[in-house]
């Protein structure tokens, strides 16, 4: 996307605006962050859950997400389809965990704005789950103003429909050289009257310097809409940092609304993004040894959680200049927002060479969306959608072959595998076609029971120990992925993966109730 080709994309009709005088039912708060990744999105979420429980309508709202992690949502504003509903949205996963601990379905106005890396050519640009097109950052910066009535209108569908929203700001509202174009920071906070809460992350360091060095750097305006500040993942002995407290508040005036503790269970949730992967090397128990090269791009890696969940699999993240462990049982490529540059990634690292040499030695491999389109022959992009025009060979383990282009296929799936007679569930999101030869052995048979002959979805190899498919959360399903375990030598627990999800939303709500006062709290809400 250049500034030429995108004006279309900007005009009014793009944002579909809603009716005049949309009624605010909410009274809302503004959570902004010293920093990205000091913990906004997860709090959120415990907010969400802990207000929900007390009996109030509850909604999230992030205006600008960025990031490779989304989810479906099936409120798209779309014209509708051939059967007449409208197809699909995407939304950042953050926001779709945040609607689940509202108890409520993700809607694309939870987050209207979702900004999903590339390389090469910027970022994809997603308005209310359309997919706009590509835009490099310096494009995207001059454009973002004119996103702001669609953010805005959505904010108001949002709060015309609940008690409270709470809002998740992006990165540090500090960041004053993009006030002027900001749509999620403190201009969104201006233009729809939020008051601000600040978050900072002690586990991190430098709290003092980013509260106090956020309160420095905003204008007498900004400063005077926020109702307080919070200090995150906090450990240790409270009384010995009280005073730093006390500094903190003479030097702003903002008064402390509470420290929160590290909460314990933080793992069983899903990460927002990639920068959850550079922590820990694995996760899980011993048993099965599943390694995930960690590509540049890489998408959705949250489909590797409910296998890191189970107590006999150990799941580990290949780092950039490592190579697949000699002990690996499994190899899983995970999806990507860019197929042809990781594929240079996987080649660049050494990870095919091992792949290939895993695979002759009686290893197995699994490649989930575009995983499954580096498993085949070849990649084409010959419109240059995800980078340069051009192909790029793949890996060769199936016979199938991929070009992107075309629509952005969305599809949320709950039906029935009669190759394993095995419920299933998830999503599909992913552009380009697959073909080819390998798929007359498709690794699932989807029944949606609807009368209809079942659809063949994915590959495998003729050996049985390569296959993929573009179905998303596919390990989500109990019985599927205690089916797949017993397939490749492994013995599944009796986890009930949704209720743990739940059973986590549930002691994030209890553990924000323990550290915070949430009456004093909803009470700054306005």
């Amino acid at each position: 996307m250049n500034p030429r080709s995108m004006s279309h994309l900007l005009s009014p009709a793009a944002f579909t605006a809603a009716p005049a005088g949309l009624p605010r039912r909410a009274k809302s708060l503004m959570i902004q962050g010293t920093s990205s990744d000091v913990g906004k999105s997860m709090l959120v979420a415990g907010l969400c859950r802990a207000y929900t429980r007390r009996g109030l309508v509850v909604r999230p709202f992030k205006a600008q997400n960025m990031s490779n992690n989304a989810a479906v949502a099936t409120d798209s504003d779309l014209p509708p389809g051939p059967d007449g509903t409208p197809p699909p949205g995407e939304i950042g996963r953050a926001q779709a965990l945040q609607a689940r601990a509202c108890r409520a379905a993700p809607s694309i106005h939870m987050n209207p704005v979702l900004l999903k890396p590339q390389s090469g050519v910027g970022s994809q640009v997603v308005l209310r789950g359309r997919v706009l097109g590509n835009c490099p950052a310096k494009t995207y910066h001059r454009m973002r103003q004119q996103l702001m009535p669609a953010v805005l209108d959505s904010f108001e569908r949002t709060a015309a429909e609940a008690d409270l929203v709470l809002v998740e700001g992006a990165g540090s509202g500090a960041e004053i050289y993009l006030r002027a174009s900001d749509i999620t920071n403190m201009r969104l906070a201006e233009a729809a009257s939020l008051p601000v809460v600040i978050l900072g992350d002690i586990d991190r360091g430098g709290t003092m310097a980013a509260v106090v060095g956020s309160y420095d750097l905003l204008s007498e305006a900004d400063r005077g809409r926020v109702v307080g500040y919070l200090i995150n993942k906090f450990r240790g002995d409270l009384s010995i940092f009280e005073p730093a407290l006390e500094i903190m508040t003479e030097r702003t005036g903002w008064p402390c609304l509470g420290v929160v503790r590290w909460f314990d269970h933080a793992d069983r949730l899903p990460a927002e993004d990639s920068l959850a992967l550079e922590r820990p090397a694995d996760h899980g128990g011993r048993g099965l040894t599943i390694a995930v090269p960690r590509l540049s791009r890489i998408a959705n890696f949250d489909d590797l959680d409910p296998l890191s969940a189970e107590p006999g699999v150990a799941v580990r993240w290949v780092q950039p200049g490592s190579p697949i462990p000699a002990d690996t049982d499994v190899v899983v490529l995970p999806g990507s927002k860019v197929t042809r540059a990781d594929l240079a990634v996987l080649r660049a690292e050494g990870w095919d060479i091992d792949i290939l040499a895993h695979v002759r030695h009686g290893g197995r491999v699994v490649g989930l969306c575009a995983g499954f389109q580096m498993l085949g022959r070849v990649v084409r992009d010959p419109l240059g959608i995800e980078g340069p025009p051009g192909e790029t060979a793949g890996l060769g383990l199936l016979d199938v072959e991929t070009e992107i282009g075309g629509d952005k296929r969305l599809v949320a799936l709950d039906v029935t595998d009669r190759s394993s007679g095995c419920r299933v569930t998830g999503y599909e999101m992913h552009m380009g076609r697959t073909t080819g030869p390998g798929l007359d052995r498709p690794w699932l048979m989807l029944d949606a029971g609807d009368g209809g002959p079942p659809r063949p979805e994915g590959a495998v190899s003729a050996n049985g120990r390569v296959m993929g498919g573009y179905l998303h959360g596919l390990f989500a399903a109990d019985g599927f992925r205690a089916h797949w375990l017993d397939q490749v030598g492994a013995r599944a627990s009796t986890l009930d993966f949704e209720a743990r999800i739940e059973a986590a939303l549930d002691a994030l709500a209890d553990h924000c109730e323990a550290n915070l006062d949430l009456d004093a709290l909803l009470a700054l809400a306005r």
